[in-house]
């Protein structure tokens, strides 16, 4: 782009471009040309109207009590919403750990490896769904498409209920994976598209509490459906159960949820334009349906992205192991089948105070200690792994466990880096697959880690979980000191006045954090 010197111009210029530009020709990425019926389907973008008002908006300061006002709207109407989807969705997913103590490896004749197959198999599926599902919620009218897609799991989970052998078992599996592949990053680029960049570690928080409360039900759930007495064994209830509630919860996501602040009959016209409006500081347009090239080739020319999918595998090869196994390890310690599901609940509870912690912390502290908090929350993770696998009495291994539920924190402020330091809508959707490829993948690894000659103490897959978290650490501070040289090297560009646009109208553009000289990382 060249240099413009007088920023006025340089804003009428801006603007007369948002409003006479066509939109850009299909890429190798577009879905195809299609009706009528199809069209009315797809995202829209912001009309030129909208961002005509928007940038004269953006010239103004706006009502501080109005933001308020507006803010507390959005909080009330979004959060409760990806709370209990979120709660709902992870209860999902300990499903089959729940159904392993309740006797379904019995039940199915599972072999030894086959119970770790059906495990790793879900996320197969979301591994083989996680790009295109990423590229399908650009296009697509976001909370739609994640609330249909919360649907289908919840309706592929009662089918698990009708499983008769591990191959109908692991190829509802697999397909449960693929439409659970939506969630996580559609959670995130909800929250990214309502909130600032200040907010979203707050509220990626707040929804993210539910996977403690959702461990803690959890364990009430496991423990009533135990007790129903039925001619159906109860692992078949877990499944008819939670998916129940899965697909119920999804049909409110899908009336109540907001598409886009852009089109929405949730606010006023006015409402809408201050939501975008006071997300002008953070130079990032959240909500295009684009696929853009250059962005996708930055993406993977961009190391940011390689390491993000590294901090996703290293935080997962655990999570694979505990959310499967991990009612396994506590009944090892020797408790009977219904205290091993009342366990559960401390443990629940240990993660929301770590979690509540870490979004307190992270309020406190001046800016620029998110990755070394972090990389904090992390090592109670290790210490707890460590008394797992090496302490003798049962107390101080069961306290390790629940202390491993810590870190549930360092991944919430993880996704806050996503949302908040990749630029480009494309280049986001692509750091987002990134991430949630190496969630995928790392669950993948983690239940193989757990050798069932080493039953109930699993010292093996004990031991790589811990070594797992160390180096989730090491790669979170490579990234910190990327972060800070970039940082340091746009403000010596800034001095030198070498940035070619006014940084105060960026908010107009989809532009990548790399091509954006005003975008500063959080680090």
């Amino acid at each position: 782009m060249s240099s413009v010197s007088d920023p006025e111009k340089l804003e009428a210029v801006q603007i007369e471009n948002a409003l006479t530009t066509p939109a850009p020709g299909p890429s190798v990425h577009a879905l195809p040309k299609a009706g009528g019926f199809f069209q009315r389907l797809l995202k829209k973008n912001p009309s030129p109207e909208f961002l005509a008002d928007l940038a004269k908006m953006n010239e103004t300061e706006l009502d501080p009590e109005q933001v308020r006002r507006v803010e507390r709207k959005i909080d009330w109407l979004i959060m409760p919403m990806l709370s209990v989807c979120y709660m709902v969705s992870y209860r999902d997913k300990t499903t089959l750990s729940y159904a392993a103590i309740f006797g379904i490896k019995e039940d199915l004749n599972l072999g030894k490896q086959e119970y770790s197959w059906l495990s790793s198999l879900f996320y197969f599926g979301w591994l083989a769904w996680a790009f295109p599902t990423n590229i399908l919620m650009q296009k697509f009218p976001l909370a739609k498409y994640l609330a249909v897609n919360i649907f289908l799991w919840g309706v592929l989970l009662m089918a698990q209920a009708a499983s008769r052998n591990f191959t109908e078992l692991a190829i509802l599996r697999i397909l449960s994976g693929a439409a659970e592949a939506t969630a996580d990053p559609s959670f995130v680029l909800i929250t990214a598209t309502w909130y600032t960049r200040s907010q979203q570690p707050t509220r990626i928080g707040y929804w993210y509490l539910s996977n403690g409360a959702g461990i803690a039900l959890g364990g009430l759930f496991g423990y009533g459906i135990g007790h129903i007495k039925s001619s159906l064994p109860s692992w078949k209830y877990e499944f008819l159960i939670i998916g129940a509630l899965c697909s119920a919860w999804a049909v409110f996501m899908y009336i109540f949820i907001p598409d886009s602040p852009y089109y929405t009959h949730w606010f006023t016209r006015h409402e809408r334009l201050v939501i975008v409006s006071r997300k002008r500081g953070d130079n990032n347009l959240t909500d295009n349906k684009e696929w853009k090239a250059n962005q996708t080739l930055e993406a993977f020319m961009d190391p940011k992205v390689y390491l993000l999918f590294l901090f996703g595998f290293t935080a997962n090869v655990p999570n694979g192991g505990t959310s499967n196994f991990g009612t396994l390890i506590v009944k090892g310690f020797g408790f009977d089948t219904f205290e091993t599901t009342l366990m559960q609940i401390p443990y629940g509870a240990v993660i929301i105070c770590f979690i509540l912690a870490a979004i307190y912390l992270n309020y406190k502290l001046p800016k620029g200690y998110r990755t070394y908090l972090m990389a904090a929350t992390n090592l109670p993770t290790v210490v707890g792994f460590a008394m797992v696998a090496w302490c003798k009495g049962q107390g101080a291994r069961l306290a390790g466990f629940w202390l491993t539920g810590a870190s549930n924190a360092t991944f919430v402020l993880g996704l806050s880096l996503l949302s908040g330091n990749i630029g480009g809508q494309t280049k986001r959707a692509i750091a987002s697959a990134a991430v949630f490829l190496g969630v995928a993948t790392g669950n993948i690894v983690g239940p193989f880690l757990f050798k069932d000659s080493e039953a109930p103490g699993y010292f093996t897959g004990v031991v790589g979980c811990m070594v797992s978290r160390a180096l989730e650490i090491i790669i979170i501070l490579i990234l910190r000191v990327i972060f800070v040289l970039s940082n340091k090297r746009r403000d010596r560009m800034f001095a030198k006045g070498h940035t070619e646009y006014d940084p105060s109208i960026t908010v107009l553009e989809d532009i990548s954090d790399w091509k954006n000289p005003a975008f500063r990382y959080v680090t």
